[in-house]
């Protein structure tokens, strides 16, 4: 059946080498891969979004922390310029 004589040459050694290799490194990294979709934790980028000063007024507003007054105050306080804001 084999010319050889079942006998392996340097070239059939490192054929069957690499291909050990790459199937474990397959196996491995559907393990990893199942892993992290059974866990449900992707990593994801963990970009850090702040708020507008507006969106933190209004949040503030919608707590009870300021009245209506002091909201529609500071909202146009941050619309206007910003002139005279600071201080010389």
């Amino acid at each position: 059946m084999y010319p050889n004589h079942h006998d392996m040459t340097g070239w059939d050694w490192f054929a069957a080498s690499v291909g050990a290799v790459l199937f474990w490194a397959l196996i491995v990294t559907v393990a990893v891969l199942l892993y992290r979709s059974l866990t449900g934790d992707p990593q994801q980028p963990r970009t850090h979004v702040r708020p507008s000063p507006e969106q933190l007024l209004a949040e503030r507003f919608a707590r009870g922390e300021i009245d209506e007054e002091e909201y529609w105050r500071r909202l146009s306080v941050l619309d206007s310029d910003d002139v005279g804001l600071t201080k010389r």
